[in-house]
């Protein structure tokens, strides 16, 4: 049986053959807790403030508290805590002016390279009209996303596409549509756990295997959906991402098919987020070629998200797809997201639907932008995790996206000595020592008590825009002297920490 680092004996299996879930049925679960409430790196001194490790949050599956601690994500074999299988995510702390952490929370991970202006022209076109774009995206927007992945070799309708203003927007129209309790991997993007929340869902995280992050244990999510349906919750929907952030893994095809087959005989709908699946970095010894394709293994349940702001499109231009299965269940949950979208005025702007509709047919500058930039990023993200191993930071290697996820554990003695404690200390610290945010690991259902972040590729790439724009065309990026020094800070900064833990090691 494949191990976890959080292994909590032999889960059992859950039983298969559940019934479907109803893509029109309301939510019958308790309100979940509030989401974590402690600001992220940057923020004035003054205003964050937080509640104590360990604050309550939802009362646990069997009503005994679990601490909702997420994989070590590390070769070594360092044991983590061992939660439950799934537990209730938890809420980090609370700010006493009741701020939200929604507006402190970290962006999907920029490229911090310029917009190609094929990009720009699109959008600008577009820019002089007031005609409105439907709900769900105009024909032409919903042509280029079924364009977009028959190219890639799954079966695509325009009429079972939809677009909306985000990834956050459809994830929370699916959740909305299907009901039910909502469960996802530990750790997990930072804007997925408050969708379900939003809709007073409750959501439980599963541990994911030692090998990647973005799908979980399947036997740990068997065991997770046989105990929350004992205790009276109602599980519907498993997120999932074969290309993940925060760990910056992509998931074995084996580990994926076994996850989609016990959530489909466990009578989940699954979401399969593949905003990252065309970051992949260029091959590695050891890197599967190509993200595994949920929607191939179980048709009729999954739902594939992309939010082109991640990988295709600027940040702050929010634009994302999903396509639904081509089956009659798919098209009733596809016209009850639609509902939802157009009750919360989810609606692409024209110039960024135009924008999206550009990137989603693939011209040859946005193919050979993807590309340089996943080189680019590919090349930093392999040094940054050289360094984090030399100075014993634990930390899957990165094959995807611009970011790698951290585990401070082992110099825990040394942090502690400098009053760091918890992963909103260590963000506070590490993005003071390091001059970059480094959003702890509490904002992505890690527990707070964890020491990890997750370190973004783009800002090793400088402030300069003519600088940054220079990484996609020198020989290597490494070379570059602001990335040069940012490595360097990098590595000081560490080596200073495990000097420090060295020194704290008992004698014999």
């Amino acid at each position: 049986m494949r191990r976890t680092h959080e292994e909590d004996g032999d889960p059992a299996r859950a039983p298969s053959g559940t019934p479907a879930p109803d893509p029109g049925h309301a939510a019958s679960g308790p309100p979940a807790a509030d989401p974590a409430r402690a600001p992220a790196s940057g923020t004035p001194a003054a205003d964050p403030a937080r509640a104590p490790s360990g604050t309550p949050t939802d009362a646990p599956i069997s009503g005994t508290p679990t601490p909702a601690v997420g994989p070590a994500h590390a070769a070594s074999g360092t044991p983590a805590a061992a939660p439950a299988p799934g537990t209730p995510a938890a809420d980090p702390g609370t700010h006493p002016a009741g701020h939200g952490p929604l507006r402190y929370g970290p962006a999907l991970p920029g490229s911090g390279l310029s917009v190609p202006p094929g990009i720009v022209r699109a959008a600008l076109a577009a820019a002089g009209t007031e005609e409105a774009v439907p709900v769900g995206g105009g024909p032409d927007l919903l042509r280029a996303a079924a364009g977009y992945w028959e190219r890639r070799g799954a079966r695509a309708r325009p009429d079972r596409i939809a677009a909306a203003p985000g990834g956050a927007p459809l994830l929370l129209a699916v959740a909305a549509a299907l009901g039910g309790d909502v469960l996802t991997p530990r750790p997990c993007p930072a804007w997925w756990l408050p969708q379900a929340r939003l809709l007073g869902r409750t959501t439980y995280t599963v541990p994911t295997p030692a090998e990647c992050g973005g799908v979980p244990d399947p036997y740990a999510l068997l065991e997770t959906v046989r105990r929350v349906r004992a205790e009276g919750g109602d599980p519907r929907l498993l997120v999932i991402a074969v290309a993940d952030d925060p760990t910056g893994t992509v998931a074995p095809p084996e580990l994926v098919h076994e996850a989609v087959e016990a959530a489909a005989g466990a009578g989940l709908h699954i979401v399969s987020d593949e905003t990252w699946r065309d970051t992949t970095h260029p091959a590695a010894p050891g890197r599967e070629p190509e993200p595994a394709r949920p929607a191939g293994m179980a048709p009729d349940r999954v739902t594939v998200l992309v939010d082109l702001a991640g990988a295709l499109l600027p940040g702050d231009w929010p634009a994302a797809v999903a396509r639904f299965p081509v089956t009659a269940g798919g098209g009733a949950l596809h016209d009850a997201v639609l509902d939802v979208l157009a009750g919360t005025g989810a609606r692409i702007a024209a110039p960024v639907a135009a924008a999206a509709r550009h990137v989603l047919t693939e011209p040859a500058e946005v193919t050979a932008r993807t590309a340089a930039s996943a080189r680019v990023h590919g090349r930093i993200a392999a040094a940054v995790h050289d360094t984090l191993r030399r100075t014993g930071v634990l930390a899957l290697p990165p094959t995807a996206g611009r970011h790698l996820y951290a585990d401070l554990g082992p110099l825990r003695a040394a942090l502690a000595a400098r009053g760091v404690t918890d992963a909103q200390e260590l963000e506070d610290h590490l993005g003071t020592l390091l001059g970059m945010p480094a959003p702890g690991g509490h904002r992505f259902g890690d527990a707070l008590t964890s020491l990890r972040v997750r370190l973004d590729t783009a800002a090793f790439l400088g402030t300069d825009p003519r600088l940054r724009a220079q990484a996609l065309t020198v020989p290597d990026p490494l070379e570059m002297p602001q990335v040069k020094r940012a490595l360097t800070r990098c590595a000081t900064a560490l080596d200073g920490l495990r000097a420090d833990a060295r020194r704290r090691e008992p004698t014999s």
